[in-house]
């Protein structure tokens, strides 16, 4: 058995392929793909929950909008030291050093701008973007894996990654193996993706009420923030607020509003505020 789970992971780098100037990188080509994947995925779940799938399409636009450079602002003002004075750098996206949770706070306002603009809701919105959400958190991931970064501490587990001597913290220079972390999150995102289209289809598995409008969202943030707060304490490069993991913190919230949310729509049986309500949910 241990030799079954034995692997080694090793980045062949962050360049897919060059030619002259224009570079290819991994991270890139990954996060476009989780882009078509999830855009395609988001407007079959609107069909079936009875939205319009050309309105999903026009709201990621926004959503994207809002998450790539929210993305790489809550990287940067956690990383201020290494980036100021430095507007080249701060904008170099495509050389990793984004951080997903500013990415879902920019998608969060996009969407909700999108929501205000249509006068649609934004819960139903986002029920229907939040299994592509996390598909792409897992797909997206790998970045990290090509990029030789956000890596957890050392290992001698028969599963490791091996971080290049250029790539260590320098307390660090003379190990070679890491915990995985972006394999953990990457696992864990689609297991988390598995039960939110378990949810999704929970009509046809029995008698039960349609789920309403915000559901999908709520469990999302629970799931997510439970493995992402348990993962993040084994990462070296944790941004830090105060000398704690800013991950951690936001993870925190986002169990404490995901579960008041469930609450507020189940125990208290009443609907999450919302910009237009919709009449029949499903």
């Amino acid at each position: 058995m241990i030799e079954l789970l034995a692997m080694q992971f090793t980045s062949p780098g962050p360049v897919v392929v060059e030619f002259g100037p224009v570079v290819l990188r991994w991270y890139g080509l990954l996060i476009a793909t989780a882009l078509l994947i999830g855009v395609t995925l988001s407007q079959a779940i609107a069909t079936k929950r009875k939205l319009e799938p050309d309105a999903v399409g026009d709201a990621v636009l926004w959503i994207v909008g809002g998450a790539i450079p929210c993305a790489r602002i809550y990287y940067v003002l956690f990383n201020w030291s290494a980036y100021a004075g430095d507007w080249g750098q701060m904008v170099a996206i495509w050389r990793g050093g984004i951080a997903i949770h500013g990415a879902i706070l920019g998608g969060i306002l996009g969407g909700w701008l999108f929501s205000r603009l249509r006068r649609t809701s934004f819960w139903a919105l986002a029920d229907v973007i939040a299994p592509s959400l996390i598909l792409g958190q897992a797909i997206g991931r790998w970045g990290n894996f090509f990029n030789s970064e956000a890596f957890g501490a050392p290992t001698d587990l028969p599963w490791k990654l091996y971080i290049p001597a250029d790539r260590r913290p320098p307390a660090f220079a003379n190990v070679d193996y890491f915990h995985p972390t972006f394999l953990y999150e990457s696992l864990w995102n689609l297991a988390v993706f598995c039960g939110l289209m378990l949810l999704l289809q929970r009509d046809r598995l029995g008698p039960w009420r349609p789920l309403k409008n915000g559901t999908l969202f709520c469990v999302y943030a629970i799931a997510y923030s439970l493995g992402r707060f348990w993962i993040e304490g084994l990462r070296l490069d944790s941004l830090t607020v105060g000398g704690l993991r800013a991950a951690q913190l936001v993870s925190i919230a986002g169990i404490s509003l995901g579960a008041l949310g469930l609450v507020w729509l189940y125990g208290l049986r009443r609907s999450l505020p919302d910009i237009a309500p919709r009449s029949s949910q499903g």
